[in-house]
């Protein structure tokens, strides 16, 4: 395994990172608890060392999830976590919509507090809020707030999850995360969806301050786990995405059309291992985080460095594709994405 530092920070993070979303929630395909915890411990064997969950993943079951996995590994991982959400006075929602965000210094504190406590740590590695908006950003007294927790010990660095599906704004958010705070975004990025990277890993080169990468995979499109007849089952993401014809070839069938063009990438290398180099390929990303079911995915994913690495040629054969929308008629719209 690959290990990079965290930009901005003093984190040496694994490359490739587990997002505790698959198996702290109902929205990912991981339904039983026992197989996540397994899952965490294998991928631990396997080298993983980043730990990527939040608050607002089933309600805090993520972190108990996590602790049961690994509680006796903590000084060998990185946990990662979020707030900003108040799940204390606004239950689950439907359909993913989002809770309401409390961004005061009192919230950050109950917020802390309670991670604290599932997580059974007395410190958090990497504390991110959760989709924040530009106005969040530019609160001083909620960075302040988190510089005396820092200084306390109780984190030992922050960051902004951008979210939760891609937005042009999350631009600003991300540019603004770096420049006025030091602290690294947590962006979307992939093959097919390059938008936030193109604007974004500019600033991360010129800051010194690292990006983080979720949905590598287009949300199964590049790891084999999407077809043009897979039915999704009640409860997950994706079919929140496909609510009209239009939006579901737009992310479906255009994105069926796209993996085929890229197929000059399987060659001594899954695409699904294609994917991830692709995205380390940018010195400024330091982990990504791959969506993981299973042992299968997890092993492609976690052994990505083992198979031949993309050449600048094949990488540039990616970007001269991407920027005539993979010779498509129409440009595609937006992507299945995330509501994380």
């Amino acid at each position: 395994m690959e290990y990079r530092r965290i930009g901005g920070t003093d984190l040496d993070v694994s490359a490739v990172g587990f997002g505790v979303w698959t198996v702290g929630t109902t929205w990912w395909g991981v339904k039983d608890r026992n197989v996540g915890i397994d899952l965490l411990q294998r991928a631990f064997d396997l080298g993983i060392t980043f730990f990527d969950t939040a608050d607002t993943y089933a309600s805090g079951d993520a972190e108990h999830i996590l602790r049961e996995a690994l509680g006796d590994r903590r000084d060998q991982i990185i946990i990662a976590t979020k707030f900003g959400y108040d799940i204390y006075s606004n239950p689950d929602r439907p359909n993913q919509q989002e809770r309401p965000h409390d961004w005061s210094p009192q919230y950050l504190r109950k917020a802390l507090e309670g991670s604290l406590k599932r997580l059974g740590t007395d410190y958090i590695d990497y504390y991110q809020l959760h989709n924040p908006r530009i106005d969040a950003i530019q609160e001083d007294d909620l960075w302040a707030e988190l510089d005396k927790a820092k200084d306390e010990g109780l984190i030992r660095a922050y960051g902004t999850a951008l979210g939760p599906a891609i937005d042009p704004r999350q631009i600003d958010e991300a540019n603004e995360s770096m420049r006025r705070r030091g602290a690294p975004p947590q962006i979307i990025y992939n093959l097919f969806e390059q938008q936030l990277g193109e604007e974004v890993f500019p600033v991360a080169r010129e800051t010194g301050v690292s990006v983080l990468v979720r949905v590598p995979h287009a949300s199964g499109l590049l790891d084999g786990t999407v077809k043009s007849d897979t039915e999704f089952e009640p409860g997950d993401h994706r079919n929140w995405r496909m609510t009209t014809n239009e939006r579901r070839k737009a992310w479906l069938e255009d994105g069926l059309v796209k993996l085929e063009r890229l197929e000059f990438l399987e060659q001594g290398r899954t695409m699904g291992q294609a994917a991830i180099d692709f995205i380390l390929h940018e010195p400024s990303v330091a982990s990504v985080l791959p969506n993981i079911y299973d042992v299968k995915g997890l092993e492609e994913f976690a052994t990505y460095d083992q198979a031949r690495r993309l050449s600048n040629e094949e990488y540039h054969r990616v970007q001269e594709l991407y920027a005539r929308n993979f010779d498509l008629p129409e440009p595609a719209g937006a992507g299945a994405g995330d509501s994380r």
